[in-house]
C-alpha cells in the first residue's frame, strides 16, 4: 500500500509547486522593449498579488473616450517601500502618471517603470526589464 502512494504524494507535490511558477514570465515574453509609452489616468483598482502586482487605469484616449488600461508592478512588497501606499498614494481615485512598456499582444497592457504623481513625486514601479535596472 505504501508503494502506490509514495508516487501521488510525489505528483501532488510537483502539481502544487509548478502553479505559481507558471504565474511568472520574462519581460521579453509580453512586453515590447522597443515600444515606450506615457500613460496618464485615474486608479480604478489595486490589485497588489504576487508575483506582481497591478494598477488599473482610466485613460483617455486622443478623441477624449476614457479605456482601461492595465499596469505591471513588480512585487507587492516592493512597491510599498517605494512609497506606493494603497491607502494613500495608489488611491483608487488618484491620478498618476506611468512611464514603462507596450504589451506585444496590442492589448492595453503596460510594464511600468516609473509612476509619477501629482505633486511630483515619482517612484520605480518594479518593472521586469533587466534591461531597465
Amino acid at each position: 500500500m505504501k508503494s502506490k502512494l509514495t508516487p501521488l504524494l510525489v505528483f501532488a507535490a510537483m502539481v502544487i509547486h509548478a502553479v505559481p511558477l507558471s504565474a511568472h514570465h520574462s519581460f521579453a515574453a509580453e512586453f515590447d522593449e522597443k515600444k515606450k509609452v506615457t500613460i496618464k489616468g485615474t486608479i480604478t483598482k489595486v490589485e497588489l498579488t504576487n508575483p506582481h502586482g497591478w494598477l488599473y487605469l482610466n485613460v483617455k484616449d486622443d478623441q477624449g473616450n476614457e479605456e482601461n488600461w492595465a499596469v505591471e508592478t513588480g512585487a507587492p512588497l516592493a512597491l510599498l517601500r517605494q512609497g506606493g501606499d494603497v491607502k494613500k498614494s495608489l488611491a483608487t481615485g488618484t491620478v498618476i502618471i506611468v512611464d514603462g512598456w507596450l504589451a506585444r499582444n496590442g492589448s492595453k497592457t503596460v510594464n511600468g517603470k516609473t509612476i509619477k504623481f501629482a505633486d511630483g513625486r515619482e517612484i520605480l514601479a518594479g518593472t521586469s526589464n533587466n534591461a531597465a535596472q
